[in-house]
């Protein structure tokens, strides 16, 4: 096995910069907390996680019934 380069590490780094404030928006905009956007940058996990977010209902939905 190879060593990673510090040009992986800085393409990871930048990825994890554009990826995550767009999902810490769309969190908070549904009623969850903005952190769960950093769980979305593991592996297998954020696939789990689009499932459970889409599946659960919204914190926003429950206010509008009350």
């Amino acid at each position: 096995m190879g060593t990673l380069s510090s040009l992986h590490w800085i393409v990871l780094f930048f990825s994890g910069v554009l990826f995550v404030p767009p999902v810490w928006r769309i969190l908070q905009r549904t009623g969850f907390s903005g952190a769960w956007a950093l769980v979305a940058l593991i592996p297998i996990v954020n696939i789990l996680l689009l499932w459970v977010f889409a599946f659960s209902r919204w914190p926003r939905e429950q206010q509008g019934e009350a």
